[in-house]
Parts: C-alpha cells; structure tokens; sequence
C-alpha cells in the first residue's frame, strides 16, 4: 500500500534518483528476522537451506546496503552487487530507463559501486553484529572495466568475499562492461572458473571456514546453442552450484516506450520469453544434473512457477519490482504455495522440471 501511494512521486523522478531513494527507504526500516514463509517452500540448493525460492537478482543491492531489509520482506534469499575489487563510477548518465509501457528496464550502468572494501565493511559489520541475521546473501563479483586482467580480478573478489557470502556468483554476461562476456568462450570460462576457485578455497583455508561457498555462474540470454553446450560441460566439469539463466538481453523485441532505442541490457517482461528458452535450453544441456536460478521477466507467481516448471530450482527478480514494489517477492512466494498444492506437488524440489 505505501509503495502504491508512493509510485507516482518516485516515477516523476529519474530512474537511477528513484532507485537510491529506494535504498535509502529500506536503509530506514527497522531490522527484523526473515519473514515466516510455508515451510513446504523450504528447498536446499547447492548445500544451502533456502527458507523459499525467491530471491532478489543483483544490480537492486548493487553495495551489499540492504540484504537483511529485503530477507525481511520475505525473499528467499538476496544477491548483491555486482561488485568489482575497486571502486568505479560506471557509464555516463543517463543509463537507467523505466519503460513503463513495456513493463521494462533498459540499463547500461557498467558495474558501478563502491567497491570491494566498502561492501566487504558492511558484510563483516553484518556478521558481527548482534540481533536478527542470517539467511542466504550471495555475492556477485566483476571485473573492472581497465583491468588489465579480469580473470586476476574475479580471482581477487572471490578471495575477498568467500568469508562473508553464501554463495559467490560470477558475472560474465554484463553487456555494459565491453568485452565482458568473451569470458563466457570455452577457454576463458574454463581459466576463469579454475581461479575463482582456488582463490575461494584458500581464503576459507585461512579463515579456517566450515566450508567453501558454491560458486554459481550467471550467463547471458544471448547464447548460440555451442555456447550452451560448452558452458553446460564446463560448469558440469568444474561442479558449478548452479547455473544463473539470465542476464540481460542485448536483443530488442517489438517495445511501444519511446526509451526503447537505448543502448544496454533489457530486462523486465519483454525478457520473459527468452529467458525461459534459454533456461529449458540449459535444463536439456546439463540433464538436469547441476541447479538452475531462473531470472528475466518474473513478475508474478505463475512465472515463478512456470520457470521452476521448467527446471529452476530458485527464481530471482528485480525489473518488476520497480512497477510492483518490494512486497512483490512475499506474494509471489504465498501464490508459488497454491500453486504448489493446485499441481499436487508437495515441495518445490519434486516440481522442478516436471513440465
């Protein structure tokens, strides 16, 4: 109710205005635990025990600000960044735009934040901290744009992150980071993933952790079947937790807002489609056999359930969330229930797949 009342105020901003305005909204509610979910919602992926399989997609949390104000609103789980091992300012702006008549988001920001050590000072800070904590806070890492080596980069982000997440997600499929998403090709994917986990291995060895988080991959729509087939056998190989199907699109389909000749990523309900070809195209390459996270286009609790239908063991979401609030991930986790109990099913792992 209080983001219906205040839709109209932030939509006369600019996008990127509104989105800090929004931050700084949860920065202000008072820290509670996790929100009670069905426990017929409960799923364990990659290790991890995730109360509900609704998360919020990186690029909302882009500083690691908010997760334990979005997990109390009754997310699954949250994903912050991307973050890369120093501070960048990103693209120019303008380079976030509503496109209201599409339900959609076309944004070029380009790995903007503060960087590693300002994230990493509030996830130590919430680790310490007493009172209500916890839950699942995955990590998305990147490389800086004028790194002379990225792959160095992600290594040194998943040094650094390995002790404070519960999962790190590598970040491969920006389009607004030029030359980004070459490291999807077979032989850089593969040096890629071998130093992120060594690097993640020896910083838990050091930290004298319990054990390492999973690392999961986070790969573009705008995949060749090749491409599909040779990141399925590396991510297979390398025993990935899972596979994040997907970034944002670089494709443009038929859009009415005038926004819509904006260069970046296009994410919201115009992704909707592709995101869930690519998402049964990777269900079939990896034969069921490593976890998928379905992200692009989900806005209510039929396209959550569609995409777990499909083969997402985890759904995540953050385009509709602009035009429906953050209480839109409690209600799609209420609906994924019903849903749940209409097909018969009871958990949301004996569905996964069964399309």
């Amino acid at each position: 109710m209080l983001f219906r009342l205040l839709k109209p105020a932030l939509f006369a901003l600019d996008s990127e205005t509104g989105h800090r305005l929004a931050i700084r909204g949860l920065k202000a509610l008072p820290l509670r635990g996790p929100m009670p979910v069905p426990r017929a919602l409960a799923t364990e992926v990659a290790g991890l025990s995730f109360p509900n399989p609704v998360g919020v997609a990186a690029g909302f949390d882009k500083d690691a600000e908010v997760p334990d104000a979005l997990l109390g609103l009754g997310f699954g789980f949250t994903e912050v960044g991307s973050i890369t091992p120093l501070p960048q300012a990103g693209n120019p702006r303008p380079r976030l735009f509503r496109l209201v008549e599409d339900q959609a988001v076309i944004n070029r920001m380009g790995f903007n934040n503060a960087g590693a050590e300002a994230a990493l000072e509030r996830l130590r800070a919430r680790a310490d901290r007493p009172g209500p904590k916890g839950g699942i806070v995955g990590v998305n890492i990147g490389a800086n744009k004028d790194s002379d080596d990225r792959i160095a980069d992600y290594a040194v982000m998943a040094r650094k992150m390995a002790p404070y997440s519960s999962y790190l997600c590598v970040n491969v499929s920006s389009p607004n980071t030029p030359g980004l998403r070459a490291l999807q090709d077979e032989a850089a994917l593969g040096a890629l993933i071998d130093a992120v986990i060594a690097a993640r291995d020896e910083a838990v060895s050091e930290a004298k952790g319990e054990s390492p988080p999973p690392i999961f991959l986070k790969v573009a729509p705008d995949l060749e079947p090749a491409d599909i087939d040779a990141i399925a056998r590396i991510a297979l190989d390398k025993r990935l937790g899972a596979l994040v199907v997907s970034n944002t699109t670089i494709s443009r389909p038929a859009l009415r807002s005038h926004h819509a000749g904006e260069t970046g990523g296009l994410s919201g309900a115009p992704l909707r489609d592709l995101a869930l070809e690519r998402l049964r195209d990777f269900r079939k390459a990896t034969g069921g056999a490593i976890p998928l996270v379905g992200v692009g286009g989900i806005a209510s609790a039929e396209d959550a359930w569609e995409r777990i239908r499909a083969g997402a063991s985890l759904v995540q979401l953050y385009s509709a969330m602009v035009y429906e609030g953050p209480g839109l991930g409690a209600r799609i986790a209420r609906g994924l229930e019903t849903l749940m109990r209409r097909d018969g099913f009871t958990s949301i792992a004996e569905a996964v797949g069964s399309e």
